[in-house]
């Protein structure tokens, strides 16, 4: 994975404004400590830092190819089968790495070179001749990019911090910023940010820009499509695609590992890996995260019904692993919380962040590459509301039902357009769901849940993923995000989905006979968080010079009073924030990430 921007003007030469180039390469290093690499032209400006993965020798960028130069950020995981398609039209190839496969494909067919990637990237094309730019993202959205235009200048980058070094682009958040942080946030809108003028390019999209003119187009969306297959061949069609998903992402040139949480996802990928590193004779790696003491203050709850330290050892010994549990100090996750929403470039998902972001840098002490068990819940219906009849058809988001917790800290009159926005938020994404006329209502719902959850609470954990683990220059692998799983589960009835009425059920059906059964058909548990009371202590400290600052335009935000009671009072939350992942110590925590963000980027507000 690689850190990438560019510059395109046509007033201003870029081969003068080497401070702004450096300053915009130096905010991406930790993306790319590996390399660095610059192509400058008067009115063109690329800019790439590479984690050298692959063909770790020759796959320097920016790379160059007749008229086009590619920066890109990524793992293909077909570069074989693309690399062998263009040889047979009379490509040939210099090195063994996807960059150059990704470059003479786009010479080749252009933008429809994208719907034959299978992988995870986000890449520039510029055309010298032409004075063109052609930008493109992955189909699930695993790889970042962002882009903004002021006036003839236009600039892209992996990271949002970098666009603030463009000229023109300045740290202004309106009132719809406003709205994405306060009532929506960690979540936010696909294409948007908290900055006015910085954008992000969706998902499965492209972009040219020439002169100007910005055009953006998707070159992937679901679509509903009739089922054919019976419960008995989706559990081994499932079984086939998650297994091929697996083991394509298990290639590299560099030390590999995964993460196991003990949880049914972690432990599929794991058992995949360990079985395919065994037949060559190699003992895979995993790594788990706790926090010191968590097993003294752990409490059981609907949404975390049993700690994950009781199954890590379990699977490990039954896949042969060799396992490496890394302990959190719970004094360093709050602190963490800072560098969490400097990496972010905005605020985010508070200790959630701050502690994968503290365990991505133990693992990169041995390890470069990891693969993870991310976004198997949302596309496999995992979520307790995807089960609960109460909540499944309420027209709101299901991990955020009400908006009172968020008012709860709200100064009165603030943002009184905020329930409108999220309801807007909502029917946006509902609307456009592609189904088929005979679905029933509950399949019907079923798509528009499925949607909900990867626009909304799959891309929120995929951001946090990309972020934490890049600012530790570890790069991690999420084969569930694998497009065609993703089509195949969304095309599939419930009733087969939900084999048996479990969460998840035809994942837990596809791999029961490779895994023990207390692991196969144990209760979800989320990503482990503190329940030491050292942290929200910890937490409390930090925000209260944060609640005494009355130079801040956090203070005329907040109401200052109301967050303190919470500080005294934790249980006096009774609504979620966000889900089971975050409650009153990371809703405290993300008041801080708020302050954090507005004082380092000197934050100026329309509202």
């Amino acid at each position: 994975m690689c850190g990438i921007a560019g510059i395109l003007s046509d007033s201003i030469d870029l081969r003068n404004e080497k401070e702004c180039i450096f300053k915009i390469s130096r905010s991406l290093r930790m993306r790319g400590p590996d390399a660095k690499g610059e192509y400058i032209l008067p009115n063109a400006a690329l800019i790439h830092r590479r984690l050298a993965v692959i063909d770790v020798d020759r796959g320097a960028q920016p790379m160059h190819f007749g008229k086009y130069t590619i920066v890109y950020n990524g793992e293909l995981y077909n570069t074989d089968e693309v690399r062998r398609e263009l040889e047979a039209l009379g490509y040939e190839f210099e090195t063994d790495c996807d960059t150059e496969v990704v470059l003479k494909a786009f010479h080749m067919w252009r933008e429809r070179s994208a719907e034959k990637f299978n992988g995870i990237f986000a890449y520039g094309v510029y055309d010298e001749k032409e004075r063109e730019l052609f930008l493109c993202r992955d189909r699930i959205g695993v790889k970042p990019l962002y882009w903004a235009q002021v006036g003839d200048t236009f600039a892209f980058s992996s990271r949002m911090e970098s666009l603030l070094y463009v000229k023109g682009v300045e740290p202004v958040c309106s009132r719809e910023g406003l709205c994405e942080i306060f009532m929506l946030g960690p979540a936010k809108t696909i294409g948007k940010t908290v900055f006015k003028q910085i954008r992000e390019l969706p998902p499965a999209s492209y972009m040219y820009y020439k002169r100007g003119r910005a055009e953006v187009r998707p070159y992937w969306q679901l679509t509903a499509q009739p089922f054919g297959d019976s419960e008995v061949e989706a559990q081994e069609h499932t079984h086939y695609l998650v297994s091929d998903a697996i083991r394509r992402q298990l290639v590299s040139d560099v030390p590999l590992c995964t993460f196991l949480s003990g949880g049914l996802d972690s432990s599929i990928i794991s058992e995949v890996a360990a079985d395919h590193y065994r037949d060559s004779g190699r003992e895979l790696s995993t790594y788990s995260v706790d926090y010191v003491d968590n097993d003294r203050y752990f409490e059981a709850s609907r949404f975390q019904p049993n700690k994950d330290s009781d199954y890590i050892n379990l699977i490990s010994d039954y896949i042969g692993s060799e396992h490496h549990n890394v302990v959190l100090d719970n004094a360093a996750v709050a602190e963490a919380l800072i560098d969490a929403t400097l990496a972010r470039s905005c605020p985010g998902f508070t200790d959630v962040d701050s502690s994968l972001l503290l365990f991505c840098k133990e693992v990169k002490k041995d390890y470069t590459v990891c693969l993870s068990g991310e976004c198997a819940d949302e596309i496999f219906g995992g979520y307790p509301w995807y089960h609960r009849s109460e909540i499944l058809f309420e027209n709101a988001f299901p991990w955020a039902r009400s908006t009172a917790a968020r008012r709860g800290i709200m100064r009165d009159g603030f943002l009184p357009e905020g329930e409108e926005y999220v309801s807007q938020a909502y029917s946006d994404t509902v609307k456009n769901v592609s189904k088929l006329a005979d679905d029933t209502a509950l399949e019907k719902r079923m798509r528009e849940m499925f949607v909900l959850n990867m626009n909304w609470f799959m891309q929120t954990l995929l951001v946090r993923k990309d972020v934490m683990s890049m600012e530790s220059s570890l790069e991690v692998r999420v084969p569930f995000c694998d497009w065609r799983i993703v089509e195949y589960a969304y095309n599939m009835p419930w009733n087969i989905k939900a084999y048996d009425g479990r969460e998840k059920g035809i994942l837990r059906k596809a791999f029961e006979y490779e895994l023990p059964e207390i692991i196969t058909w144990r209760k979800k548990s989320p990503y482990p968080k503190t329940f030491n009371p050292v942290y929200l202590r910890e937490v409390c400290k930090m925000l209260d010079g944060v609640l005494d600052d009355k130079s801040s335009s956090l203070f005329d935000m907040v109401d200052a009073d109301k967050i303190r009671t919470l500080m005294r009072e934790p249980e006096s939350m009774t609504e979620p924030w966000y889900g089971q992942l975050m409650r009153t110590p990371q809703v405290l925590a993300y008041v801080l990430q708020i302050y954090v963000w507005m004082r380092k980027y000197n934050v100026e507000f329309e509202y």
